[in-house]
């Protein structure tokens, strides 16, 4: 899910497709285009518009679909409980008993919903909801007046929860935070009442459990409204003439993902007012940074990660599933660019439904899974991967990308990548029928036009480059530093370290002791509960919410880790990233002599492998500073 503002420079290279052209809205990046499935996507818009929003980054997930977020990463996918050959649940995230004085759900003081009859129509447009601001609580403001009867108090402030977000390496899960904001009263009936009748395009899959990941280009598509959609979810007998009379409910499942609140509310800015992020430390970002999600039960979104920024989400209706892998577990998830679409790194794997005989490192990877309910806010820190699935009739989503400096160089990783799957699969016959580009991408941009985008996204990172103050790193690392001063000259004398290999040793040491010291210093608890690898023992009580009576609400699912990594870091780069094709194997999983022709996307998974990019990323920078 996403929706970001991308830089101006890349407005002419984003091409998001509107709703109308099949694209999805709240693609992943992620993630406005330059700019992340969480930002991958961020930006909310795509194409010239997309990019003009964005503001000054590069695409996130499509535009109109996972174009999604193109500044920060996002999004979410699959559907159904998985088999029995897949992960396991993870059980739900209680949020804690609400301190006196706050509001509950049912309770909120915004927009009260509209008077919806029987047969879902709206009786008048929703009232305007009383502004209430909230009141924080403030850690060591002794000086302040307590809060009122009545007030709302928020266990962290704007200060306190940037610093998280920004800082988390770790997925974790905000609760208490929102129970004031009017947007919590966005369900799907709210909604139909007050979009009254506007056109949203639906991406349709099939419940079924595939061993093959359920693409956007495998998906049908229909434009309904939302009260069509809600009549098709119960199965009202008017939806047996309306846009989804071809698509039997039991068999299939509906997503309205991606869709820019910006978008979809063009014409009633105030609703953007209901959402208000300032609360997480971010002023001025509202429902206009955010995408909306609905869904029906089964929705999903492919497993992928969003190359751009991190992903703030909040559940509205319903619950989510959420699957969450490392940074460390891209090699294991078998990463590919096809189907296309800037920020968004799709795996190979049907997380719901793994073939491990097809991708057997699947089973080192560590899955985190939790289930967010309403009312809660989930962080998905930069380039973790996210399989995300609807367990309820119906869901109701938002989220927004945070752009984050990386995404500077991660610009130029996309420009590169775009580059060569445009000039590698253009050239290929348009006859053989490959899908190869996502919906939410319009079109494949010329050779030109992708140069231009590069050296755009080339200049852009230079640029902040020479802004940065390189002070705040120093001063940062320099207690680290010289904690590790000792160890690295003892280190020289007893191995003949050459000074640069001191120099890698202290500054991974300083990085992982920073990372360590930061964790530590999370206020994890009740209001801030951390999502767990499923391999882990609940033993750090920190790390999990409890009950009233002590029980841990977030307790280990037995068997959720499909096996222990026991690989070094060099055998993490330097393994097998691009799996033998499938028609290459024999059913014992040997290599099949008879059949060894390679395809084209066998080819592009090796070339553009988020490994090999980064380091011709890398290269490519240095030349520019020559």
């Amino acid at each position: 899910m996403r929706g970001r503002r991308r830089p101006a420079a890349a407005s002419f290279l984003r091409r998001r497709g509107e709703e109308g052209s099949g694209a999805r809205e709240e693609s992943r990046a992620r993630r406005p285009r330059g700019g992340s499935r969480a930002g991958g996507r961020p930006g909310p818009v795509r194409g010239g518009e997309a990019a003009a929003q964005r503001g000054a980054g590069f695409r996130g997930r499509s535009g109109a679909a996972r174009g999604r977020r193109r500044w920060g990463p996002g999004c979410h996918r699959r559907g159904r409980g998985a088999p029995a050959s897949g992960p396991p649940s993870a059980p739900a995230v209680t949020a804690p008993p609400r301190a006196a004085g706050c509001s509950g759900p049912g309770a909120l003081p915004g927009r009260a919903p509209p008077s919806v009859s029987e047969g879902g129509a709206a009786e008048g447009s929703p009232p305007e909801p009383p502004r209430r601001k909230s009141r924080r609580s403030m850690a060591g403001a002794g000086s302040r007046r307590p809060p009122a009867p009545g007030e709302d108090v928020k266990p962290f402030t704007p200060e306190q929860t940037k610093e998280i977000v920004m800082s988390l390496q770790q997925p974790a899960v905000f609760c208490n935070m929102v129970d004031d904001w009017p947007a919590l009263h966005w369900n799907a009936k709210y909604l139909s009442a007050v979009l009254d009748g506007k056109i949203v395009q639906f991406r349709l899959g099939l419940k079924t459990v595939d061993l093959v990941p359920q693409f956007e280009t495998r998906c049908n598509y229909v434009k309904a409204t939302l009260e069509e959609f809600l009549a098709w979810s119960c199965g009202q007998p008017s939806s047996l003439s309306g846009p989804f009379s071809c698509y039997e409910y039991s068999k299939y499942w509906a997503y309205a993902d991606y869709k820019y609140i910006a978008r979809i509310f063009e014409h009633k800015p105030e609703f953007f007012q209901d959402i208000r992020w300032s609360d997480f430390g971010f002023p001025g970002r509202s429902g206009k940074e955010s995408t909306l999600w609905i869904g029906s039960e089964g929705a999903n979104t492919p497993c992928h990660l969003d190359s751009y920024g991190c992903n703030l989400v909040l559940q509205v209706q319903g619950r989510k599933r959420w699957h969450l892998f490392p940074p460390g577990d891209t090699s294991f998830l078998y990463p590919t660019r096809i189907p296309y679409e800037e920020s968004s790194v799709f795996s190979k794997v049907n997380v719901a439904n793994p073939d491990l005989k097809r991708f057997p490192e699947f089973r080192n990877t560590t899955a985190h899974i939790v289930t967010l309910s309403p009312g809660q806010v989930l962080l998905v820190p930069r380039h973790w991967w996210h399989y995300v699935e609807s367990i309820d009739p119906v869901t109701v989503s938002i989220n927004s990308w945070i752009e984050l400096d990386a995404d500077h160089e991660a610009r130029v990783e996309e420009a590169i990548t775009r580059m060569l799957v445009c000039a590698i699969k253009s050239a290929e016959n348009p006859s053989d029928g490959d899908l190869w580009l996502n919906p939410t991408e319009i079109e494949a941009t010329s050779h030109e036009i992708n140069l231009q985008y590069l050296n755009k996204a080339v200049s852009a990172y230079l640029k902040c480059q020479k802004e940065s103050v390189s002070e705040h790193t120093c001063s940062s690392n320099s207690g680290a530093e010289q904690r590790t001063s000792a160890l690295c000259k003892r280190k020289k004398r007893e191995v003949g370290c050459e000074p640069e290999g001191c120099r890698l040793l202290a500054h991974e040491f300083a990085f992982s002791t920073f990372k360590a010291e930061k964790l530590q210093k999370t206020p994890f608890g009740l209001h801030l509960i951390q999502v767990l690898p499923q391999s882990q023992e609940t033993s750090s009580m920190g790390a999990v919410a409890v009950e009233s009576d002590g029980r841990p609400l977030l307790r280990e699912n037995e068997g959720g880790h499909f096996g222990k990594l026991h690989c070094t870091r060099k055998q993490l780069v330097m393994s097998n990233d691009c799996e033998m094709p499938a028609r290459q194997m024999d059913s014992d999983g040997s290599p099949n002599a008879s059949q060894t022709a390679l395809s084209t996307n066998d080819l592009l998974d090796c070339l553009v492998n988020p490994h090999v990019i980064n380091l011709v990323a890398r290269l490519l920078l240095e030349r520019t500073k020559v």
